[in-house]
């Protein structure tokens, strides 16, 4: 897929006062700090689209993002970000949950997870949550540039085989790094694949 236009549509607190559109819509949302914002930049060749900050948790909205006229790219908001109060996390939850499982128009959820690190619950549970909410989604692991190829692969085996206690198969995986451009075309294609599917 050739992505030739990308721009900011809206930002909406909750699922309510999302596009009015029947766009299909593909979410991107992962732990605070696992890299979304630079991923989303790197998927439309566009360093500015989402914003990039140094403190994780800057996402308090659900940013939808029109691409080639055709499909929406969803920016959620990131879960398990500590520095927040309990009524401020209950409330994102809220939302995230909110959209999830009303927006029609959503297609497919790509949960991003970051390479070096051993399973963590709080990821788990959420994928977890997808499935038994039967909602499509894939994983997208990133900062895959960090890790010695052999490192990667046994990070990834490990977390295929944590998966597999509770899966009878696997939702699709990328690999993906942000300064290789690595897993751009994979993910796009992907997408692009379900675009066609829709639409026959």
């Amino acid at each position: 897929m050739d992505i030739k236009i990308a721009e900011f549509s809206l930002s909406a607190p909750m699922v309510s006062m999302c596009p009015k559109d029947t766009k299909p819509e593909y979410a991107f949302i992962g732990r605070s700090n696992v890299g979304k914002s630079s991923l989303i930049n790197m998927l439309t060749n566009n360093k500015k689209l989402a914003k990039t900050s140094a403190t994780p948790g800057k996402t308090l909205l659900i940013n939808h993002f029109i691409i080639n006229k055709e499909w929406y790219l969803v920016d959620l908001p990131g879960y398990g970000y500590a520095k927040r109060s309990k009524k401020e996390i209950a409330k994102l939850d809220q939302m995230i949950r909110g959209y999830i499982l009303q927006r029609e128009q959503l297609v497919n959820v790509f949960v991003l997870v970051d390479s070096r690190l051993e399973p963590q619950k709080i990821d788990l549970e959420f994928i977890e949550w997808l499935g038994q909410s039967s909602i499509p989604f894939a994983i997208v692991f990133t900062k895959a540039d960090k890790l010695s190829t052999s490192k990667l692969n046994q990070s990834i085996e490990g977390y295929k085989k944590k998966l597999l206690e509770t899966w009878e198969e696997l939702p699709p995986i990328f690999l993906t790094s942000v300064e290789k451009k690595q897993g751009r075309d994979e993910v796009l294609n992907y997408i692009e694949q379900i675009n066609r599917e829709l639409k026959d």
